[in-house]
């Protein structure tokens, strides 16, 4: 029996930074998310590798494919698609991934999607809670990006609000983890201390919160020498640092600025729905902040489950699922890495194939998308 044409069956790639996530989606349905970190490898670094990362996600790649057909009980043939992240991230990292996507959408004969990685973090969204509303406004929050995002529609149309002008979020709790000597990465060990200390101890700065600064904006870098100055004061002192309270205070003033302007920006643009993601949106008081003060505005609050927050192949798969469904170009077998791809380019679409939708657009994919030699399944013996 032919499924719906809105529940295709798509396998995601996401190699930006140092998890190599592998996604396999049915419409809005997940059927795997497979993830292989190498988080483990920067720790004595203090942070994360390029090169480490790219040889990581080269030994991964295959294993955490073969793992994730076997999850959601299917056959690389019946795949509808291949979505993977070309941008923004690191550039070898980044190539890994569209290097195995290419490979394996020419192999099989299937369309190919290259898709913009912060998309993709508002689309999982719509794995937990279902089709995202239009407009959305998204707050993404992780170690290289502090974005407020409007999406009215997330395959062809984000803009960008606010951005951060410095150290986004999550870089800056891994600073703040490394002064603490708490290791890495930050974000995790920062939020288990802080539930045990004073989120009032110590009164932080907030970042581009005066009546002059940019509304949307963010800046961390100013708020991490303060804490990294307080500590070197206490232990220039010949003082005990106590290390719960000024987690829980710093952690305070990030969380603060972060749902401060994210609500903001859903009063001023008379959106009524905020959806959180990125790997800071796992963070426990974020999420209790923003509940809150979503409910004091009247907003509703949609925040995915944390394993869906952080980096995976499942919100690559959501992303090029939706791609299929409306009908989006497929990309061109010149897809490559760009690891400053804007979010306004929420897919890389080649230049003769962005037919529209139904019908046409798949006679494009059988004509114009998949090479002649490629449309017989390779892996069929």
């Amino acid at each position: 029996m032919a499924r719906k044409a809105d529940e295709p069956l798509v396998l995601g790639i996401e190699t930006s930074c140092d998890e190599t996530g592998v996604g396999i989606v049915r419409g809005h349905t997940l059927l795997a998310d497979a993830v292989a970190s190498s988080v483990d490898e920067h720790a004595r670094f203090g942070g994360v590798v390029p090169e480490v990362a790219s040889r990581a996600h080269l030994e991964a790649m295959v294993p955490t494919i073969q793992r994730a057909l076997k999850e959601a009980g299917v056959s690389a043939k019946d795949l509808d698609g291949i979505a993977v992240t070309a941008g923004p991230g690191l550039a070898g990292a980044l190539l890994v991934g569209v290097s195995a996507a290419k490979a394996y959408a020419y192999a099989l004969g299937k369309p190919l999607y290259g898709v913009n990685h912060l998309a993709s973090h508002i689309c999982v969204d719509q794995l937990e809670h279902g089709p995202l509303p239009e407009p959305t406004m998204a707050l993404l929050v992780s170690g290289g990006h502090s974005s407020l995002l409007l999406a009215p529609d997330i395959t062809s149309d984000v803009r960008p609000l606010g951005s951060t002008i410095d150290d986004a979020a999550g870089e800056a709790f891994d600073k703040v983890a490394r002064v603490l000597n708490l290791g890495f990465p930050g974000g995790p060990v920062i939020d288990r201390y802080a539930r045990e200390g004073n989120p009032d101890a110590i009164r932080f700065p907030r970042g581009l919160t005066g009546s002059r600064d940019p509304v949307y904006d963010f800046s961390f870098s100013g708020l991490k020498t303060a804490v990294a100055r307080w500590i070197e004061a206490k232990r220039a002192a010949g003082e005990d640092v106590p290390v719960a309270d000024v987690a829980a205070s710093f952690q305070e003033a990030v969380v603060d600025v972060l749902t401060r302007k994210a609500v903001r920006a859903c009063k001023d643009e008379g959106v009524d729905h905020l959806m959180i993601g990125g790997g800071v949106a796992a963070n426990t008081r974020l999420r209790a902040m923003a509940q809150r003060r979503c409910e004091d505005a009247g907003i509703t609050l949609r925040v995915p489950r944390p394993k869906l927050c952080t980096d995976n192949g499942a919100m690559v798969a959501a992303l090029g699922a939706e791609m299929v469904a409306r009908g989006r170009g497929a990309s061109s077998w010149d897809l490559s890495a760009d690891s400053s791809l804007p979010v306004t380019e929420t897919h890389v679409p080649g230049e003769e194939h962005d037919h529209g939708h139904g019908e046409e657009h798949a006679h494009a994919h059988d004509h114009d998308h998949v090479h002649e030699l490629s449309k017989k399944n390779l892996y069929e013996s």
